[in-house]
């Protein structure tokens, strides 16, 4: 079996698609900016490497001899550190980097973690441009995120790598249990409110690179009992 190389492995997202990982038996290369402040990660079957998801060179290096990759890499850890320090080009230039590496370390998949603000609202219009669901001082890294997604879908279906973005539908709740248990939606935000686990988020991602059934699309998910996106 091998194994998985995550993008981003000390946060929320990461650190979920990780346990999973593992859970299923796959080796993991857990891949953050800096190892020493992740001490906690090492673990039986997990490799911490030092990694730059926005250079194409570090990600080639290190996603070699996988047979797939998670990119769960944000910038900043939330909204209270300001966006003085955001980088509007992030996930653009990430996009450009995982393309261009994977390709070249001879990696075909990648899952992606998108981000809600920018499914479709009932008008058809991206939820971050609705000042009443979403704050307009996130928009900015909303905007960011969105300009990584164009990135993607601009490859085409004549590139090698072939990625899904999965998005949230809703709020993730780092709390709640693993239940094993989602639903795929399609571009549109699930009426209600909607709230998805990050263990059952990660088990979608782990789905996605064993039994995939999106490719080079986004997608979003929610929790089953939720469905009706």
């Amino acid at each position: 079996m091998s194994g998985i190389v995550v993008f981003g492995a000390g946060g929320r997202a990461g650190r979920a698609v990780t346990t999973e990982a593992r859970r299923r038996g796959y080796e993991v290369t857990a891949v953050v900016r800096d190892p020493a402040r992740y001490p906690e990660l090492g673990a039986d079957g997990i490799t911490v490497v030092r990694g730059d998801v926005t250079d194409p060179g570090s990600v080639g290096s290190v996603a070699g001899g996988h047979l797939a990759a998670v990119h769960a890499v944000s910038p900043f850890s939330g909204p209270e550190r300001g966006f003085d320090t955001l980088d509007p080009d992030f996930f653009v230039k990430a996009a450009d980097a995982l393309l261009g590496g994977l390709t070249a370390a001879g990696v075909r998949r990648l899952v992606a973690v998108g981000l809600f603000a920018d499914l479709l609202g009932a008008d058809g219009r991206p939820v971050m441009d609705d000042p009443a669901v979403f704050p307009p001082e996130i928009r900015p890294f909303a905007l960011a995120h969105t300009a990584g997604l164009n990135r993607l879908r601009a490859q085409g279906a004549g590139g090698l790598v072939d990625w899904v973005v999965l998005t949230p539908g809703g709020g993730l709740e780092e709390s709640a249990p693993r239940t094993g248990r989602y639903a795929l939606g399609g571009e549109r935000a699930p009426v209600g409110t909607c709230v998805l686990s990050y263990a059952d988020l990660a088990v979608a991602v782990v789905d996605e690179i064993e039994r995939p059934t999106a490719h080079r699309t986004r997608v979003s998910v929610v929790d089953a009992e939720q469905d009706g996106a």
